[in-house]
């Protein structure tokens, strides 16, 4: 059964989870390793939420191969079902992380949120910025996270799994950057690990949140042993 997104908002959780990680002056991309990783999880987690994909001994497999109108979601969906045997989650979200990025850059200017600046580094490295277009949007989201997380407000079931992928890639900072960093991730430790959803999205919440936290932590490790 599809989950829909948020009517005021029509954002995908890859997308949310790129506006925390942006800058709103400069556009450039805070933990941007980590949140590549995240928005990739998220893709899985939309295609559950949508009852497209379930999650089974850590494989993933196609249960609803119909499209869902989001360009990004469409294409993970169709590379998953186009695969001959199912793969596990941590390799579904290293396969997917560089379309799921793009997806969700492209889906924010889409949407009117970002606006996209092209440049160069030293004449000649291009990067591109996405500076805040419309920041109406990314309130809305951290006063629901806010309200959720730090206030005890009761989640719908989107806003957990945003917070499972949070905690999951370790990005309580990007959602709370003032707040105590102990408390926040205590709270979404308690959320993410919590009853609130049926069980095949939960399968995929978990599996995601757990193969998200392996990856991380290999990633820190890999770039602490080589500085």
């Amino acid at each position: 059964m599809d989950t829909p997104m948020e009517s005021s908002t029509q954002t995908t959780l890859g997308e949310q989870l790129l506006l925390l990680s942006l800058d709103d002056e400069s556009g450039t991309e805070k933990e941007s390793a980590k949140a590549a990783w995240a928005i990739s999880a998220a893709s899985l987690v939309e295609l559950a939420l949508a009852g497209r994909i379930e999650v089974s001994d850590d494989e993933v497999t196609v249960v609803d191969p119909a499209p869902l109108g989001e360009p990004a979601l469409d294409a993970a969906l169709a590379e998953i079902a186009g695969r001959d045997k199912p793969g596990r989650t941590k390799d579904w979200i290293h396969r997917l992380k560089t379309g799921a990025v793009t997806g969700a850059s492209a889906g924010l200017i889409d949407k009117g949120l970002v606006r996209e600046e092209k440049k160069k580094v030293l004449g000649l490295f291009p990067v591109h910025r996405y500076p805040e277009a419309d920041g109406s949007v990314e309130a809305a989201l951290r006063q629901r996270l806010d309200s959720v997380v730090l206030r005890g407000a009761t989640p719908d079931e989107r806003t957990v799994s945003l917070v499972a992928l949070l905690h999951g890639a370790k990005l309580h900072r990007l959602a709370f950057p003032d707040a105590d960093p102990r408390t926040v991730e205590t709270h979404m430790a308690s959320l993410a690990q919590g009853q609130w959803s049926a069980t095949a999205v939960r399968h995929v919440v978990k599996a995601a949140e757990d193969a998200l936290a392996a990856i991380v932590t290999m990633t820190v490790a890999t770039t602490v042993m080589g500085s």
